[in-house]
């Protein structure tokens, strides 16, 4: 690894604070460098992680396993081919893709007891739940479309209150009030519905 001799020209203090830093992690092993390293880049990662689609919780994790691989590969950083921060996102960035990967094949153990099937469902449960669904829908299509659609959003994609008004171009305070509102309507439409 070369840091002798970067071009420190055109980088600002914080970016040669950074690189200082993962130079002692690469060379001496140094906590406390990690450490500020750690502080720096996991609160960044894991924003970046949410918005290529993480959830929350994977994405903290992930970006904990991102962290872990700069520590363990410190010494393969070379500040003449990338800048940090490009090295680093290109970790999460292959992170989030092993996830992926896992996601869609995950490993199944058999002997798992989970792994049973479940019982049938009795036709009395099944009709009534039924029932519910479509008391459900028809009460979410009576909505304005402005809050049916956030409702869908929010319960069915299952996305933060931020990547709603960031896809919407909404303000974030109009997504959680017009949140408030159609769960409130929606309360009182389905009263007394199983």
């Amino acid at each position: 690894m070369q840091f002798k001799g970067r071009m420190n020209g055109s980088k600002s203090p914080a970016d040669l604070a950074l690189l200082d830093d993962i130079e002692k992690v690469a060379v001496d092993r140094d906590r406390d460098a990690f450490g500020r390293l750690y502080g720096f880049y996991a609160p960044r990662i894991a924003a970046y992680l949410r918005r290529v689609g993480a959830r929350n919780d994977a994405a903290e994790d992930l970006a904990q396993e991102v962290l872990l691989s700069v520590w363990r590969r410190a010494h393969q950083f070379d500040p003449q081919k990338a800048a940090l921060s490009t090295w680093v996102y290109t970790i999460a960035r292959n992170k989030r893709i092993d996830a992926l990967r896992r996601e869609r094949h995950p490993e199944f153990d058999l002997d798992d007891p989970t792994m049973e099937e479940a019982e049938a469902p009795r036709g009395d449960t099944y009709t009534e739940t039924e029932m519910v669904k479509d008391e459900i829908r028809t009460a979410i299509a009576s909505l304005p479309h402005e809050q049916a659609q956030l409702l869908r959003i929010f319960y069915f994609e299952d996305k933060t209150h931020s990547v709603i008004a960031d896809e919407l171009g909404l303000p974030l305070g109009t997504v959680k009030s017009r949140l408030r509102l159609a769960v409130a309507k929606l309360r009182s439409l389905l009263e007394g519905v199983g």
